[in-house]
């Protein structure tokens, strides 16, 4: 549970170091999509390979979909 292989880097720099250092001010919804494509794209050469690389698209797919209806409901609300 502490520390597993997959979510170091070769200098022991560990996936949840950089989702906190960059995930800014993100909603909560973003911020889970955010973090979860960081988290397989920074893990899948050592876990689980292309399985990881498409998790990371589709939770990127997600995270555009929400700026996308954010940014619609931002723009409805100024007219």
């Amino acid at each position: 549970i502490n520390k597993p292989s997959h979510y170091q880097g070769k200098y022991g720099l560990e996936a949840i170091d950089v989702v906190r250092n960059f995930a800014g001010d993100l909603s909560a919804v973003e911020g889970f999509y955010w973090g979860n494509a960081m988290k397989y794209m920074l893990r899948f050469q050592h876990k689980n390979g292309l399985e990881d690389l498409k998790k990371a698209r589709k939770n990127l797919e997600w995270l555009i979909e929400e700026r996308e209806r954010a940014e619609h409901k931002k723009q409805d609300s100024i007219r």
